[in-house]
């Protein structure tokens, strides 16, 4: 009897540390829609306010094609990307900035796996797709941060003007 209550009370002690320990970083509310990464060049898209498809094919030569896009502030676009390679590939939305310093944590963490609203991650002969509002004009970037494709210049630009 002694041992189940010492076994519940540390069950209970561990489960209420972490609540208290995760606090509200990680809910998102109504008004943080913007915070977060790619938050410079936008917001997650609608898929219903969707006014542009563009295709894009991610290949074992290391590169993104278009590798340049342009776009048209505020609007929403769906990206349909498709990997014709061998390798897993991914499209993700950022700074050069941020791109870099997530594209280094990948090397030294090749299996961390995202769920951002600003990437998507595609297998071998699959197809993803992404939708963004692109609500801030200027130049923006995207990359493939699977271990060494970044570094192998699988990158591009979004000129939204």
């Amino acid at each position: 009897m002694k041992s189940t209550l010492i076994a519940t009370m540390l069950a209970l002690s561990l489960l209420s540390m972490n609540v208290f320990a995760h606090g509200d970083d990680g809910h998102a509310k109504a008004d943080d829609k913007q915070e977060g990464h790619a938050a410079p060049m936008g917001v997650p898209g609608d898929a219903s306010k969707v006014v542009k498809t563009i295709e894009i094919d991610m290949n074992d030569a290391m590169r993104f094609t278009p590798a340049t896009i342009s776009i048209k502030r505020g609007e929403t676009v769906k990206f349909v990307v498709k990997n014709t390679g061998q390798v897993k590939h991914e499209i993700v939305l950022g700074s050069i900035l941020e791109l870099k310093e997530h594209a280094a944590l990948m090397i030294k963490f090749p299996e961390m796996e995202h769920s951002d609203p600003n990437q998507v991650s595609v297998e071998p002969g699959k197809t993803g797709e992404l939708i963004w509002q692109f609500n801030k004009a200027g130049t923006f970037d995207f990359a493939c941060l699977q271990p060494g494709h970044f570094e192998a210049g699988m990158r591009g630009n979004i000129v939204v003007k």
